[in-house]
């Protein structure tokens, strides 16, 4: 079997349940998926936003965002990008880039505490 370099669904290919540390392993490659797929998301909302972007801005938050917390186990974060499009209509660009700007920091915030989860694993 080749291992799983992903560290999607599969993850149990990365070694035969019956190995010893097979969890441990499985843990660690998702782990590092989401963090590596949480250093891409901001990459992507940075440069969207420093190029004004609003129709990128809008698709990563909504989709990519709510789709990594989820994965992540961040839910308040899944839930904030949620509100922003169906419960706060922006009145101005100027609004909308404030709530982009803050979510952008939410998640940023939640990089230490996968760097902190996959170090316990």
């Amino acid at each position: 079997m080749e291992p799983d370099t992903q560290g999607g669904p599969h993850c149990s290919r990365v070694s035969p349940p019956s190995e010893p540390g097979h969890m441990l392993r499985c843990n660690m490659t998702a782990s590092l998926s989401l963090q590596l797929g949480l250093d891409d998301l901001l990459a992507d909302l940075q440069h969207a936003r420093r190029c004004n972007e609003l129709g990128r801005l809008a698709l990563l938050a909504y989709c990519d965002v709510r789709c990594w917390a989820r994965q992540a186990g961040e839910i308040d974060v899944a839930e904030h990008s949620s509100a922003i499009f169906t419960e706060h209509p922006h009145a101005t660009r100027e609004d909308f880039l404030k709530q982009v700007d803050h979510l952008i920091s939410e998640l940023q915030r939640a990089r230490p505490r996968l760097v902190e989860s996959r170090s316990i694993h």
